[in-house]
């Protein structure tokens, strides 16, 4: 790299920071602005272009443009060159612009006179801002070095821009972070709730982007980088005093942190003019701009971990830590990319709501807001980026949205249904020690789901006649090591002293999948959700089965016992695990330990073939409990994690209600208890018909028992089964219009 060049750079760069720390309004700035790069680069064009919304790029300032075309040249995102720069987040650099595919012609700025042109992105951490164009009347390509000055400038406006340095009156930029903005992601736990936000990783702000001493802002950058070595070495250590195999993935980050090109990458950046920390935004901002790119899963992970180490690079060269001093809002509404099950517990009921970008409906996160209760919305993308520290904000889990500054009627609706579904659970409050009793005198038993030791308050207020579905992965992802026997049996004997004598079915281990184990050793798996987890983990690694279920013995401690297993698939999956529960059993006999009054094993059914599997299995099995979330992902072939396609099925679809119709005539053969727990069971609508299908035990979130009960105990289900019988006769795809309707004649 010539020396001439480096300086000219880092003068270009010292000229643009004198010149945002004059005086004046956003549009005297950005005019400042485009006559200084004109002038530096020897263009008779420079413009800047500014997204006025996610579609439209706005044309805010010009040197060498008519100026009556400020603010009001506008165009679509992909739309001419200028267009193109914006939505390919890459450069472009041409010697004869209007010969170049897609060029359009906008005669009211006179740009037809200029042939060169290169127009690079303005954006900060993968949020697009804009585009800086240069352009010359002679024909000629910029070359790399000119590319690059340019390309540093944008960053430094991106990053300008964010720290509200072009905000003023008249047609300049308006204010960052003030408008109303929706962000529609997926549900991951449903409910509602209004807050403020509270960001997990606060946003770390470069306010020096131009290093004055290439040499200090080089040894800053080596002092910075060597504290994060040691602390990826202290987390090596960490795990290997724990004996887990979270080494590897622990490697690979600890490569990131030696890599010589990422180092030498940003010193080459220093030694243009930037200072250290504006030098790793600038590499980071390149990682985010790959990873949009990336399809593989691995490499996507590999992008992360340097993003995350440029991160943490970045608070020890700005001291932004997490701890800055704010104070968290009374209602506070966390707002992330993503957060490990420890951390969410760490925060506790205090949370209102959860907004991620990222996760899944399987994903640690979710586990345990269902857990705890909290509305949470996934794949809420770039939400990070918008928010700020306390910004009002309504999460709709219901409906997967998250309201950003909403507007005041968009509050007061939100608000008026948050009113609406209170005053309806008070209503419920009346009917909690009243079975659900249908008019024909069909009575459903109402279970709920928990994982926590913070559920079981739920369980007397809810109304609920038991737990039908205990969560005990929750006390495995919460730890960073496989938790001990004794702390296991003393968390299963307290969840037993709160049930206070109703049954509690404790699932055993459901790992693997998107729930992975922080000290196990993740597989990469084409299809997780369809491979190695939940039994298939357990009958592979029978030491920690084995473990689990002798834990659940002792905690038992002369109480009765329900165990069952997830995930079977088929009759000796259950007959293998079946046995080992009784081998356990029978030892905990020998060794003079208290047994259990009773014991019930029985299995849940989350995949078709089950239904199916011998005689033998439902005779053997104490009770089955049909997995909903599982079972419809698989029936239909509908990965339950992708949002183009889970939604376009419905439970209430005829072929779903005859398959559980013949689940129910099967299990009624031998008598074997059926019950049915997941998100439909706690849908009032479907809830009613797979009661009236013959499914006599339902487990839901708590909250649904009210509205589930109280509908139950407005009907006579022998008439809607009657009218599923028919419908499901005729050619019907879909039972609800018709169940819809004659809900509608009841008098309800």
């Amino acid at each position: 790299m010539p020396e001439r060049t480096e300086s000219e750079s880092r003068k270009l760069l010292r000229r643009l920071r004198d010149s945002l720390a004059e005086q004046g309004e956003g549009q005297e700035r950005l005019d400042r602005i485009t006559h200084l790069i004109a002038d530096s680069m020897e263009t008779q064009v420079c413009s800047i272009y500014l997204f006025r919304d996610d579609e439209t790029l706005e044309l805010c300032a010009t040197e060498g443009l008519k100026k009556e075309s400020v603010h009001q040249t506008r165009m679509r995102l992909g739309e001419g060159l200028v267009g193109r720069v914006a939505k390919s987040s890459t450069a472009i650099n041409t010697g004869n612009a209007p010969a170049e595919r897609g060029f359009r012609y906008m005669p009211e700025t006179g740009e037809e006179i200029y042939s060169s042109f290169l127009g690079v992105p303005i954006q900060r951490l993968g949020e697009k801002l804009g585009v800086l164009v240069v352009q010359s009347k002679e024909a000629r390509q910029y070359s790399d070095d000119e590319v690059y000055a340019l390309e540093v400038v944008a960053m430094v406006l991106a990053e300008m821009t964010e720290l509200g340095a072009f905000i003023g009156e008249g047609e300049a930029l308006s204010a960052l972070h003030t408008h109303p903005v929706m962000f529609r992601g997926a549900t991951g736990q449903e409910g509602t709730a209004e807050g403020h936000v509270w960001l997990h990783e606060p946003r770390v702000v470069v306010t020096n982007m131009v290093g004055d001493d290439p040499e200090a802002e080089r040894e800053r950058l080596r002092a910075a980088v060597e504290k994060l070595r040691m602390s990826v070495d202290d987390m090596i250590s960490l795990t290997d005093a724990q004996g887990t195999e979270q080494r590897e993935v622990l490697e690979a980050y600890r490569m990131f942190a030696h890599s010589r090109g990422w180092i030498r990458r940003m010193e080459e950046d220093i030694g243009r003019g930037l200072s250290a920390e504006a030098a790793v935004e600038k590499e980071q901002s390149a990682a985010r701009a790959r990873l949009e790119t990336v399809p593989d899963p691995y490499l996507r992970d590999r992008l992360h971990d340097l993003d995350d180490l440029s991160n943490r690079l970045l608070r020890l060269l700005t001291g932004q830590g997490r701890d800055t001093g704010a104070d968290m809002p009374a209602d506070p509404i966390l707002v992330a990319r993503n957060i490990g099950p420890a951390e969410l517990l760490d925060y506790g009921r205090k949370l209102k709501g959860i907004v991620l970008e990222e996760g899944s409906v399987g994903s640690h996160a979710a586990v345990v807001a269902r857990a705890l209760v909290i509305p949470l919305v996934i794949h809420a993308e770039r939400i990070t980026t918008e928010a700020l520290n306390g910004d009002a904000i309504l999460v709709d889990g219901d409906q997967g949205l998250a309201h950003l500054r909403p507007e005041d009627s968009v509050a007061a609706a939100f608000r008026d249904k948050i009113a609406m579904q209170t005053e309806a659970q008070s209503r419920y409050a009346s009917l909690r020690e009243l079975p659900a009793t249908a008019l024909c005198g069909t009575t459903i038993g109402l279970h709920m789901n928990a994982g926590l030791m913070a559920d079981l308050p739920s369980l007397a207020g809810s109304g609920a006649e038991g737990v039908g579905l205990f969560r005990t992965e929750l006390q495995f992802l919460i730890r960073n090591h496989v938790p001990k026997r004794s702390e296991l049996a003393a968390i299963y004997s307290n969840v037993l002293d709160a049930a206070k004598g109703k049954r509690v079915a404790f699932r055993t281990l459901d790992i693997g999948s998107d729930k992975v184990l922080p000290y196990m050793k993740r597989v990469e798996e084409p299809n997780p959700a369809m491979g190695w987890r939940a039994i298939r983990v357990g009958l592979e690694k029978p030491g920690v089965l084995r473990m689990q279920l002798q834990a659940l013995l002792r905690a038992a401690n002369g109480r009765p016992l329900t165990v069952m297993f997830p995930f079977i698939a088929e009759y000796d999956e259950f007959r293998v695990a079946r046995q080992m529960a009784l081998d356990e059993m029978e030892r905990e006999r020998r060794l003079g330990h208290i047994l259990p009054a009773s014991l019930e094993i029985g299995a849940m059914m989350e995949t078709p073939s089950l239904a199916f599997a011998p005689d033998t299995f439902f005779r053997e099995t104490d009770f089955i409990s049909i997995g909903g979330n599982d079972l419809k992902q698989f029936f239909f072939a509908a990965d339950r994690e992708n949002e183009q396609v889970r939604r376009r099925y419905d439970m209430l679809n005829t072929s779903f209600l005859r398959f559980i119709s013949q689940v129910v005539a099967r299990v009624g053969e031998f008598g074997t208890p059926l019950s049915f727990c997941g998100e439909d069971a706690g849908r009032p609508v479907e809830a009613l018909c797979l009661a009236a299908l013959g499914v006599r035990t339902l487990s839901m979130r708590p909250a649904s028992i009210g509205p589930v009960k109280h509908l139950i105990r407005k009907v006579r289900l022998s008439e809607l089964r009657d009218l599923l019988t028919a419908e499901m006769a005729k050619d019907s795809v879909n039972v609800r219009p018709a169940v819809m309707d004659w809900l509608a004649r009841q008098e309800i």
